[in-house]
């Protein structure tokens, strides 16, 4: 009887709640009134770090809105570890990007934003590391403001900040850097400078500081050359670690002189992090059996953790409904 019901088009009530929000979002849309969004009070967004990998170093506040989320969007770069912490009744999206490829453009993801928040839905935002460290936390955060949607931005640590703790080398030391500078190896798409052109080397050669270099892996040789013809000397220690704090960590080191090459010769892929300076010489390496020891008792605390995990609840039931309406309607892909 009830397949016979959907047959003639009748829905439940959480669907038929769906569909009616996606209508009104087309016909506003059809109206010119795009950018003016959905009407009615919004739901807050979380933009959430959640940590360069490694689950046990996510914060409580961030495993809390994981718990308690309705929708989530989350990232390329988010462990399975990480995601298997997510509460069950979660409607899950995936918008990861990788060089040259683009699930969704980051003008997409605003938007999907925008639309779930006013949908009245707890919306969670996942991002690697900390969601303002190269991980265009701010540039949703304007997007979403601006159009009235409450933000709240919940920190993570930073991939530089919790590999170099895996690797036991501080990032400033009294007798060896009395700073640390962030910087990124990835330019916008629209920026056609050649690498040699897009810093001020004379700043980033400093040999009393040390330098992260995220998302720089592409653009290692040119990085490393730029800094050596500012300056600072081919001996300098650096290290290249790919999937850190995870179990499938890498860790190259080589002085700067050539590290490109060593990194190469090891074919290391992103996500890839390099630090430069001298506090490198402290490296202490642990074992790839300890690593791999680490993460594994992590991973299994993890799923022992979500199988207590409560059963899906009626509005995340709605939630799905949302999110299947809009892909059935070509919104979503």
């Amino acid at each position: 009887a009830s397949d016979d019901l959907s047959a003639l088009g009748f829905r439940s009530a959480a669907e038929a709640a769906a569909e009616q929000r996606l209508r009104r979002s087309r016909a506003e849309e059809a109206a010119g009134g795009a950018c003016a969004g959905p009407s009615g009070p919004a739901s807050s967004v979380y933009l959430v770090g959640v940590g360069p990998g490694d689950v046990e170093l996510l914060t409580v506040k961030a495993l809390r809105l994981m718990r308690d989320a309705d929708l989530v969007l989350y990232d390329r770069l988010i462990s399975p570890e990480v995601l298997s912490m997510v509460g069950p009744q979660a409607a899950m999206l995936y918008v990861g990007k990788e060089a040259g490829l683009h699930t969704r453009p980051q003008e997409e993801i605003h938007r999907l934003l925008h639309l779930y928040a006013h949908a009245g839905k707890s919306v969670v935002r996942l991002k690697g590391g900390d969601p303002t460290v190269f991980g265009r936390g701010g540039e949703e955060l304007e997007y979403l403001e601006a159009r009235g949607v409450p933000v709240q931005i919940v920190p993570g640590i930073t991939a530089a900040s919790g590999i170099a703790a895996a690797l036991r080398v501080p990032l400033t030391h009294r007798d060896y850097a009395d700073s640390v500078r962030f910087v990124t190896g990835h330019a916008r798409s629209e920026n056609s400078a050649p690498v040699a052109e897009r810093y001020r080397w004379e700043v980033l050669s400093d040999p009393s500081q040390t330098l992260v270099v995220y998302m720089g892996l592409s653009t290692l040789p040119q990085f490393a050359d730029g800094l050596l013809q500012a300056g600072l000397d081919a001996s300098t220690p650096a290290v290249a670690v790919q999937d850190g704090t995870t179990a499938t960590q890498r860790v190259v080191a080589a002085p700067l002189g050539g590290l490109a090459t060593a990194v190469e010769e090891a074919s290391l892929a992103s996500p890839t992090l390099v630090i430069i300076g001298r506090v490198v010489s402290l490296l202490r390496e642990a074992s790839a059996g300890e690593l791999a020891a680490a993460a594994a008792a992590a991973a299994s605390a993890a799923v022992s953790e979500a199988d207590t995990l409560p059963e899906p609840t009626a509005a995340a039931e709605e939630a799905r409904a949302l999110l299947d309406s809009l892909k059935a309607g070509g919104r979503l892909r």
